[in-house]
């Protein structure tokens, strides 16, 4: 895959450029959501769980000023374009990316915990789903030896007492992600993601803080897009001016 074909993109209204695959693993609008929704402030450090080649990680470093970000992926190709992704975008002084497991707890992200952690992880379990024939792709969707509560597990290894933990994640997995979430952390909120209105949401985002005992709090869905299939109000905000989603995880 190293000689493998790549497209060269933008979000956030041309503000991020991205290196990322003609075929296979293409970035949707799930990890700027993932940004948008981590309440990082100026100076703070952050770990991204699953990150692609660093859109998450890249926009969140484009919306807040001075944030220290470490991505983390199993795939050296997209780790690789990840950190390619960073040097074009000028902020590889802050932003760096390492291929790794995140079952090896040797990975320096372990040795230091953040104020932060995003997570975007395979959203399909084992046995469940067909691969995709791009191993890229079928890496990037469906659980390898990582489950859910291993990701959780990273997680809560990553980040410090009272930092967050934010994930996004399919709504039909809510309830075992709030069981993991739940044992470890408190303050959760639930943002669910709506395709239309009126239609039930197919994602969820949730953040929550390691250690806490906090109450839990379900936020109003947001649409994501209008009857035409055009972008609704906020979320052509997050997408194209990199505004922070309307969620917060209480203190």
């Amino acid at each position: 895959m190293n000689d493998a074909p790549t497209t060269l993109d933008t979000v956030l209204g041309g503000r991020v450029t991205l290196h990322q695959p003609a075929v296979g693993y293409r970035v949707a609008i799930d990890p700027i959501l993932l940004a948008a929704a981590c309440p990082a402030e100026a100076g703070e450090t952050i770990v991204d769980l699953g990150c692609g080649v660093g859109t998450a990680a890249l926009c969140l470093a484009r919306r807040v000023a001075d944030v220290r970000c470490t991505g983390v992926d199993l795939q050296p190709e997209l780790a690789a374009l990840a950190d390619r992704n960073a040097q074009e975008n000028k902020v590889a002084d802050r932003v760096r990316f390492v291929a790794g497991d995140i079952l090896d707890r040797s990975l320096p992200i372990y040795a230091e915990p953040a104020d932060h952690v995003i997570v975007n992880p395979p959203y399909l379990k084992r046995g469940t789903a067909t691969p995709s024939a791009n191993p890229a792709k079928a890496l990037a969707n469906v659980e390898g030896d990582a489950d859910l509560a291993a990701w959780v597990a990273a997680a809560a290894k990553a980040v410090r007492p009272g930092g967050t933990i934010t994930f996004i994640h399919r709504a039909d997995r809510l309830p075992e992600l709030l069981a993991l979430l739940g044992a470890r952390c408190g303050g959760l909120v639930v943002l669910p993601l709506h395709p239309k209105a009126g239609a039930a949401a197919h994602r969820t985002i949730v953040a929550c803080r390691l250690d806490q005992r906090l109450p839990a709090m379900l936020l109003p869905g947001l649409v994501l897009h209008e009857a035409d299939g055009s972008f609704s109000p906020v979320l052509q905000r997050v997408l194209r001016d990199g505004a922070p989603l309307p969620m917060s995880v209480s203190a």
